[in-house]
C-alpha cells in the first residue's frame, strides 16, 4: 500500500458528490478537509467522506499542512476569488471545475495568477474522458483525414436545482453558452487543433424556469441555441443546445467529419434519469463511416456500471481523477487540461452569450489585438 494523498474540497454539492464518490474509487486517497457551507450538502458529503473533517472558512481548510491537493467545485462565481485566495495562501496541485469564471473583469488578475502558480492547474473537463468520446478523439484524424466540419448537438434535460439557486441566474452563472457549454467549446478546440476566430450565436430562453421566481427575480439563463465558431485553419464547428429533450436516448451526438470519413459517438444521458420500465439504459455508441469504400461500423463502448454509479458523466469524472492524481504524484508533469484551455473555453462561451444578445458575429481575433 503506497502513501496516501489527501484532498481538500472546496464544495460538496452535487458535483462535489460526484468527485467524492470517483475520489473514492483510486487507491490511497483519501478526503481529508471539507469546506462546504450549506448544512444539508455538509450532511451529504459527511456520509460519502466520513473521514474528513469540515471547517467553517476557506481560510481554515488553507491553513491544514498536510494537504497534497486540492478541488474547488463551488458554484461557478466562487471560482475566481477562492483560486486568488489558494495562490496567496496554500498554492497546492488544483483541480477546478468548469467554468474558471463568469466576470470577464477577473480574466487578467487569473492570467497573473496562473502564470505564477508554482503547481499544476487542472481545469475540469470531463468530456474529454467519456469513454465514447475518449475513443472518437483516438480515431478522429484517422477516420476523417483531418477536421473539416464537427457538429455538437446536446438535446438534455434542464438546469437541476442546485443550493441557493445560484445556477438560475447569468451573472452567477456566467451564461448557458459559458456554464454548460464551455465543455463543447473545450472539444471543438481540443479536436480541430487550431484557434477559434469567429463566434456567431442565436438562442433564447423558450420553455424552462420561466414561471421561476426568487426573491422577485426571474431566471435569465438560456435554454436553446445554436452557435456557429470559425476556426484559423478553415474548419468549422456548430453546437446545437436544447434544454428541453429529456426524452431522447442520446443526450449527446458529436460528429467528426473530413475528406476521408466521418466519425460519430452517441451519448447516453446519466443512467439515474433513465425509466427503469424501458429496460438498461442506452449502451454508448462509436459509429465510423468512410467513404470509401463504404463501409460504415457500428462500435458499442460501454461504461464500467461501477463508474456509471458514482457519477452522471458516464464514468469520466473518474478517468479525470486518474490522471490528475497521476499529476499530484508526479508520475506525470503537465495537467491534460491547462488553465489556457479553460480560459479559451470560458471566452468562446462569453463570445456566444454577446452574439446571441447583439445578433452579431464576435470577432475573437479583433479581442486579441
Amino acid at each position: 500500500m503506497g502513501q496516501t494523498t489527501r484532498y481538500g474540497m472546496i464544495g460538496c454539492g452535487m458535483m462535489g458528490q460526484e468527485h467524492l464518490k470517483n475520489i473514492a474509487l483510486l487507491p490511497d486517497t483519501a478526503v481529508t478537509v471539507i469546506y462546504e457551507p450549506d448544512a444539508a450538502m455538509r450532511a451529504i458529503a459527511a456520509d460519502l467522506a466520513p473521514h474528513a473533517r469540515f471547517v467553517d472558512t476557506l481560510d481554515d481548510l488553507l491553513a491544514d499542512s498536510a494537504l497534497d491537493c486540492l478541488v474547488i467545485t463551488s458554484p461557478n462565481h466562487c471560482h475566481a476569488d477562492q483560486m486568488a485566495e489558494i495562490a496567496a495562501r496554500n498554492p497546492l496541485p488544483l483541480l477546478v471545475e468548469k467554468p474558471l469564471l463568469t466576470d470577464p473583469a477577473d480574466i487578467p488578475r487569473l492570467k497573473e495568477i496562473a502564470a505564477a502558480y508554482p503547481a499544476p492547474i487542472w481545469v475540469a473537463m470531463e468530456y474529454r474522458y467519456m469513454p465514447p468520446i475518449a475513443a472518437l478523439l483516438d480515431d478522429v484524424e484517422t477516420v476523417t483525414g483531418g477536421i473539416r466540419m464537427l457538429s455538437i448537438r446536446e438535446h438534455r434535460f434542464p438546469f437541476l436545482q442546485k443550493v441557493g439557486n445560484w445556477n438560475r441566474f447569468n451573472h452567477q452563472t456566467g451564461g448557458t453558452f459559458v456554464e454548460k457549454c464551455c465543455h463543447f467549446f473545450d472539444l471543438m478546440h481540443l479536436m480541430i487543433g487550431s484557434d477559434p476566430i469567429r463566434v456567431m450565436a442565436s438562442a433564447s430562453q423558450s420553455v424552462n424556469h420561466l414561471e421561476e421566481t426568487y426573491d422577485g427575480a426571474t431566471p435569465d439563463i438560456l435554454d436553446n441555441g445554436f452557435v456557429i465558431v470559425d476556426f484559423a485553419c478553415g474548419a468549422r464547428a456548430m453546437l446545437e443546445l436544447c434544454m428541453f429533450a429529456e426524452g431522447a436516448r442520446y443526450q449527446e451526438t458529436i460528429a467528426a467529419l473530413g475528406p476521408a470519413g466521418k466519425i460519430e459517438a452517441f451519448v447516453p444521458g446519466p443512467t439515474r434519469f433513465w425509466p427503469d420500465d424501458l429496460g438498461p439504459a442506452p449502451t454508448p455508441i462509436l459509429e465510423v463511416s468512410p467513404r470509401a469504400p463504404k463501409r460504415p461500423e457500428t462500435r458499442a463502448i460501454p461504461v464500467d456500471p461501477l463508474l456509471l454509479a458514482a457519477g452522471d458523466h458516464n464514468g469520466s469524472t473518474f478517468y479525470q481523477h486518474q490522471r490528475f492524481l497521476d499529476v499530484v504524484r508526479g508520475v506525470s508533469n503537465t495537467p491534460e487540461v491547462t488553465f489556457e484551455d479553460g480560459l479559451r473555453a470560458v471566452e468562446m462561451g462569453m463570445a456566444a452569450q454577446r452574439s446571441a444578445l447583439t445578433g452579431q458575429a464576435i470577432d475573437l481575433q479583433a479581442e486579441t489585438r
